[in-house]
């Protein structure tokens, strides 16, 4: 009974954190370019479905301000296209700025994302990838969803088993997850990488913890 009061009140403080950044975004004006000054590392972020770069601002703002380059990706626009399409943009994105040794920030379905890149053209333009709760293994709650896009994170789509079978590259990725996540009761487990399970619950609301600026900072180190 403890942990169920433990869970719901995580996932109301993870609604609301999400709440809050969605309104911050949407008045937002700041200019993505301004964080692409910086002589270290080069961080790529890609946000999770529905989420702009803007959501992930207070990540940007602390890796630029370590000295990073920041680079986000206004054409993925509300990250709501198939992840093979998204990935290619990305690709795209690391070709025409010629990024190299690149580390990828990613959020949710951005991990997806990023994992496809890391396996595909523009692989060898990135160095490794934080990516925070992902569903590496789909969702089983997808499977009761309408829309295509979100049933694309069912345990059986057919991107999700085809990334399971790519395995070369989970060693350069680091996967964080909360104990309890209200959208991914599997959680983020991730076979041959680093998996990290954060000492609280939530989706969004990890984000902000301490241990993913922190590990981000590491990987581009």
């Amino acid at each position: 009974m403890a942990s169920a009061f433990r869970n719901l009140s995580w996932w109301a403080q993870d609604y609301a954190y999400a709440g809050i950044w969605q309104v911050r975004a949407f008045f937002n004006r700041v200019d993505p370019a301004t964080y692409r000054a910086g002589d270290r590392t080069p961080i790529v972020v890609i946000p999770g479905v529905y989420e702009t770069w803007k959501f992930l601002q207070p990540l940007v703002e602390d890796a630029h301000a370590a000295g990073h380059p920041v680079h986000v990706l206004g054409r993925l626009r509300h990250n709501r296209h198939p992840v093979v399409e998204s990935a290619d943009r990305v690709a795209e994105y690391l070709e025409e700025h010629d990024l190299r040794d690149a580390v990828i920030a990613a959020h949710s379905k951005g991990g997806l994302i990023g994992k496809q890149v890391m396996i595909g053209r523009a692989g060898h333009r990135v160095r490794s990838m934080l990516a925070v709760a992902t569903p590496f293994g789909g969702s089983r709650y997808a499977n009761l969803m309408w829309g295509p896009t979100l049933r694309i994170f069912s345990t059986k789509d057919a991107t999700i088993l085809a990334l399971g079978e790519q395995r070369d590259v989970n060693a350069r990725i680091v996967s964080m997850y909360g104990r309890f996540d209200p959208h991914i009761p599997e959680r983020s487990e991730l076979p041959g990488a680093t998996n990290i399970e954060l000492d609280t619950g939530g989706h969004f609301r990890i984000l902000e913890h301490p241990r993913v600026i922190a590990e981000l900072l590491a990987l581009a180190e």
